[in-house]
């Protein structure tokens, strides 16, 4: 492999992982009964229209089809990838659940 072969099996390793990252997050949001978008929208209300999150959600089963995703699991990857601020707003709607449940 030539380096130009090397830097774009990276690349797409990258995306690939990336758009993994976007459907954990989308389907922890239908598991929690929480809209993907809106949430991404919280988080960057400049990039309301993101191909990525509308693929992924595509992609999500419902809830009762779904396996549990942990709360810090998907905190964990999300900040892995430098989303922190949807980190963030995922963090404020646990710690809203977690009030409720109170």
């Amino acid at each position: 492999m030539d380096q130009n072969d090397i830097q774009n099996k990276v690349i797409e390793n990258y995306q690939r992982d990336e758009n993994m990252m976007i459907l954990v997050f989308a389907q922890w949001c239908v598991n929690n009964d929480l809209n993907p978008e809106t949430l991404y929208e919280k988080a960057y209300p400049d990039q309301i229209h993101n191909p990525a999150l509308k693929q992924s959600i595509e992609l999500v089963v419902p809830k009762e089809e779904s396996e549990h995703i942990p709360d810090q699991t998907v905190i964990g990857v999300l900040s892995l990838f430098g989303n922190d601020d949807l980190a963030f707003v995922v963090s404020e709607e646990v710690e809203k659940r977690s009030k409720k449940e109170k």
